[in-house]
């Protein structure tokens, strides 16, 4: 038996910061996986998708808009092979590197399938079948999530995908059915769209990427219908099945059925957590009904020595909220100074086209939870940069508290918004107001103007509209 301060269960984004904040604070410390360090977001998710995403961007303005910018291509082919060698490039890259922290904070690796067989002991079994017991202080779950597939619906990995099957695969069909229109399932829209294979977006509820602000969602789905993608929201799938060489994939909306037919479906309505098989009943952790691992904000289960972060855990599942948590988590197991997360206000991020970031309330949230709000808006049509880059689509949206202007949420479309939000979210964390952020001097002409212009609108006095 090997003793530790500190194990970690799953290497993933919460995981392997989690060990990293532990080492860094004293803790003798270890870390397994089943299978690859970094987790699915380095190896199969968020790191290599971004990369096909700049391949689709570039292919997108290659095919489309060549003539805007002055481009005369004969004989254009794409290789989309090569994108995805690109990408795993990247992921590689990226997972060695984590690799290098473990060995640089003296974390000890086990790759293998972790199973408590007590409170603070576990068996680790490789692939060889080979077992080792570790006993610790004090043992993180950070085992993730996996795809959600409905009783029924088999994957195939040919004609029916994953978002596992549809990053790996080299070759781009010619049709293709999403299932889901949550980051994931945008996201690859995007990317095969960019390609011009004929995409189809299926959503059961009445808005694509349906946790964000509404406005958001109508402006995206009018952005993807410009594109070409076919949008079905209010539609329920009923049936999924492989046939011809393809999928047949039958829909109902208002009583009514229809088969739509493709090369490929893409499942991409969910995950689930990684709660199963790790012996948590032995140690006596608490889940709830969804078989999430239930913790407190320190991160701590019912169990005494035993914590949970990252998608396990269902509260915000998504890469950097796991790190923060990981982060915490660390801190709190080795009574050092910490914080507590506002789950709310932590930013939310999708790399479609065009980008997709928001944080905190919906102007709709605020007004039903008694607050009388200030919006300020800003179109991406009336910032210098956005027009320059041709890429005027959107428009960044602040909510605030008219009372004491304190920033309640965001909600943005448009380019690069994913790197505008740190602003706002950082405002909000430090009780920065918009009166502040509009005296704030940004730098011209840049798109972080949108957020000076926007706080200018919250505060009564739009500047450039």
């Amino acid at each position: 038996m090997k003793n530790y301060d500190v194990v970690v269960i799953g290497a993933g984004p919460a995981g392997y910061v989690c060990a990293i904040r532990a080492a860094q604070l004293g803790q003798k410390t270890a870390i397994i996986d089943k299978q690859w360090l970094g987790g699915v977001c380095l190896n199969i998710g968020c790191i290599p998708s971004k990369a096909l995403l700049k391949n689709a961007e570039v292919a997108h303005t290659l095919r489309e808009r060549g003539k805007e910018f002055g481009f005369s291509l004969e004989n254009l082919t794409f290789d989309y092979g090569v994108a995805v060698k690109r990408s795993r490039r990247v992921s590689d890259r990226l997972t060695k590197g984590v690799g290098f922290l473990m060995k640089k904070n003296k974390i000890d690796v086990y790759m293998g399938t972790a199973k408590f067989t007590a409170k603070d002991t576990l068996e680790v079994t490789d692939t060889d079948g080979g077992i080792e017991t570790l006993q610790a202080n004090d043992v993180v779950i950070a085992t993730g999530a996996s795809v959600f597939v409905p009783p029924g619906w088999e994957i195939d990995g040919e004609s029916i995908l994953t978002y596992i099957e549809a990053i790996l695969q080299e070759r781009l069909p010619d049709s293709v059915i999403v299932i889901g229109s949550g980051a994931i399932g945008v996201e690859f829209a995007t990317i095969w769209n960019s390609y011009g294979v004929e995409v189809t977006i299926v959503e059961m509820l009445p808005n694509i990427v349906p946790l964000e602000d509404e406005e958001v969602s109508k402006e995206l789905e009018k952005a993807f219908k410009k594109q070409g993608i076919n949008v079905l929201t209010n539609h329920k799938v009923t049936n999924l099945s492989a046939k011809n060489g393809g999928v047949e994939v039958v829909v109902e909306s208002s009583g009514e059925e229809k088969p739509l037919a493709a090369d490929q479906a893409l499942v991409a309505i969910g995950v689930k957590p990684n709660s199963q098989n790790l012996g948590l009943d032995v140690a006596g952790v608490n889940l709830n009904d969804q078989g999430m691992v239930e913790i407190d904000d320190r991160m701590a289960t019912n169990i005494p020595g035993i914590w949970a972060i990252g998608d396990v855990t269902g509260k915000l599942m998504l890469a950097h909220v796991g790190s923060a948590q990981g982060i915490v988590c660390a801190e709190n197991i080795a009574g050092a100074e910490t914080t507590t997360l506002d789950y709310e206000m932590l930013p939310k991020v999708t790399f479609s086209t065009p980008q997709v970031a928001s944080f905190g309330m919906t102007e709709q949230a605020a007004k039903e939870r008694g607050y009388e709000v200030n919006v300020g808006r800003f179109p991406f049509q009336a910032n210098g940069k956005a027009l320059g880059l041709g890429e005027s689509t959107g428009w960044v949206k602040i909510i605030t508290d008219a009372k004491y202007g304190e920033i309640l949420g965001a909600h943005m479309i448009g380019p690069e918004v994913t790197e505008l939000l740190p602003e706002l979210t950082l405002a909000q964390m430090m009780e920065i107001t918009t009166a502040e952020i509009a005296r704030n001097v940004h730098a011209h002409p840049t798109l972080s103007e949108m957020l000076m212009e926007a706080a200018h609108g919250a505060e009564g006095h739009s500047i450039n509209i």
